[in-house]
Order: structure tokens, then C-alpha cells, then sequence
């Protein structure tokens, strides 16, 4: 078994360094187009085989160390009441606007709608056969709540920064309703087979230090506290967050990813040694020779 990657989440001796990319299946691999040729995008996602195919294609090709679902991290917004489309990235419909939107919001049981995700899982730990393990993830609360509140991508996402800043009580809510839902999902998903997860807080690093701590880190650490007694490793990555570094180094994980604007020792001091550090890689080198 190649277990290279989840001793090196636990800060085990490795040989070398283990190597997974967050987009490793997707459409640089003729094998991906020629996928997506057959079915759109949701499709893809929902259908349990197609996911466990895109999972597979870059182990198959290179031999990487981990495989990373392929799934989306808004399907979770299904399950909380919202419709989803991608065009191409991800839209919300109807997008939270109020108190009552708030209200509407159901206590959300990912398996009722989410079992094609979890049936990926199981195909997946089957057909890797120890060849690499399989991550999990789901998005952190505040990252799924801005686009809840946004409707869709936003350069500033200012009506969720307006809720935050005019409406803490309220943006408290609704993230606990999220992080409730989330760490449902991500609970299912290691039953299923996941064997390490990563939650991806990509808006986190819009947020200042003292709103991230409400607003982020205080229902980010709820999910991963309510996985720890799994004892799978896991990850939390906050993109363009060098600022709240400090703040993280309370997140509960157990590997802190890491974009490629921050110096890994300067990483590693900011976060007390505490984590094992995954990324620091600017995906452009990628495409060097």
C-alpha cells in the first residue's frame, strides 16, 4: 500500500516528499475531454463511475500519491435547498437575502441527496487497491455561506461582506446551519472509504484577522472537531491567507496547506511548527518545461 502521503499528514519519516495536485483530474487530460464529451460537468459529478473514472485518470497516468475526489465543493448546496448550475462557475438560485431565506433553510441530511458522492467513495477504495489513498473534502462553512449569499463567484463578495459586518447574528446562523451540514457530508464520506479530508476555505483570505475568527475559524474548527475522533488526517487550506496564519494555527487540522506567496519556514514560524505543511506550489510552473 502506498501510505506515503497520509504519514506525511501525520508528520510520520518519509522517504520523500508525497506529490497530489487540488485539480489533478480535469481537463488538461485528453481522457478527461473525452469524458466530458459524453456529459456535462453535474453529470459527471452525479454519476458515480464517471467520478470514480476522472479520479482515477491521473493515477493511472501518473502515478500521483493521492487521488482526490472528483466531485465539486458546492453539492452541498442541494441538500440545503438551493438549486445548482454551473456557468461556468457555480450559480446559486434563490441566493440568501433574508431573514426568512435564513429560516427556510433545512436541517439538511447530505445522504438523502448526496449517497452519489458516497457511492463514489466505495467504488474508488476498490478499484485504488492501495495504489494511493482517497481524500475527501467539502467546503469550509464561510466559503460555502459567501457563495450562498453571493449567488455566484464574486471579486469582492460584498453583500456576504455586508451580512457579516451588518448582520453578525444573523451570519452566524446561517454558517451554523452549514457547519452542521458539512461535517455530516464530510462524516459520510469517510464511512464510505475517504481515508484523509481537506476542507477548502477559498474566500476566507477576503476576511480581516478579527472577522475571520468569528466568521471562519470558530465553524471551520467546529467541522474538524466534530472528524477528529475518526482519526483521518485532516487538511485545512485557506487560499490567499497569509495574514491569518496566526489565526489558523488554532484550526484543529492537521495539515495547514500553504499557497505560493508565503515562504514555507516563514509558514511554519507563523503556525509554531505545529502542522505538516502541504502546497507552496505556484500551479504556473506547471506549465514550464
Amino acid at each position: 500500500m502506498n501510505d506515503l502521503f497520509l504519514r506525511a499528514c501525520r508528520r510520520e519519516p518519509v522517504e520523500r516528499t508525497p506529490i497530489w495536485v487540488m485539480r489533478q483530474a480535469g481537463r488538461y487530460l485528453p481522457e478527461y475531454r473525452a469524458l466530458r464529451e459524453k456529459v456535462d460537468f453535474i453529470t459527471l459529478c452525479k454519476t458515480p463511475e464517471l467520478a470514480a473514472e476522472a479520479t482515477l485518470q491521473p493515477i493511472d497516468r501518473f502515478g500521483m500519491d493521492a487521488a482526490i475526489l472528483f466531485s465539486d465543493i458546492m453539492v452541498l448546496a442541494e441538500p440545503l435547498g438551493f438549486q445548482l448550475a454551473f456557468n461556468p462557475g457555480p450559480v446559486i438560485t434563490p441566493r440568501v437575502e433574508s431573514t426568512a431565506d435564513i429560516d427556510r433553510i433545512p436541517s439538511a441530511d447530505p445522504a438523502e441527496q448526496l449517497g452519489y458522492v458516497y457511492d463514489a467513495i466505495r467504488i474508488l477504495r476498490r478499484e485504488l487497491a492501495g495504489r494511493a489513498p482517497l481524500i475527501g473534502f467539502a467546503a469550509a462553512p464561510l466559503t460555502m455561506v459567501a457563495y450562498l449569499v453571493e449567488g455566484a463567484g464574486s471579486k469582492s463578495f460584498a453583500r456576504f461582506k455586508g451580512l457579516v459586518v451588518g448582520e453578525p447574528a444573523q451570519a452566524n446562523r446561517l454558517l451554523e446551519k452549514v457547519a452542521t451540514a458539512t461535517a455530516d457530508h464530510l462524516l459520510a464520506q469517510i464511512e464510505a472509504g475517504a481515508e484523509a479530508i481537506q476542507l477548502f476555505d477559498t474566500w476566507a483570505g477576503l476576511l480581516a484577522a478579527e472577522e475571520y475568527r468569528e466568521f471562519g475559524l470558530r465553524h471551520a474548527r467546529h467541522v474538524l472537531e466534530r472528524l477528529r475522533p475518526t482519526g483521518a488526517p485532516l487538511i485545512y487550506f485557506a487560499f490567499n491567507a497569509n495574514h491569518l496564519l496566526p489565526e489558523i494555527r488554532h484550526c484543529g487540522a492537521d495539515v495547514v496547506g500553504v499557497d505560493w506567496r508565503t515562504p514555507l519556514d516563514e509558514a511554519s514560524a507563523a503556525l509554531e511548527h505545529r502542522f505538516a505543511l502541504q502546497g507552496n506550489l505556484d500551479p504556473a510552473i506547471l506549465l514550464s518545461s
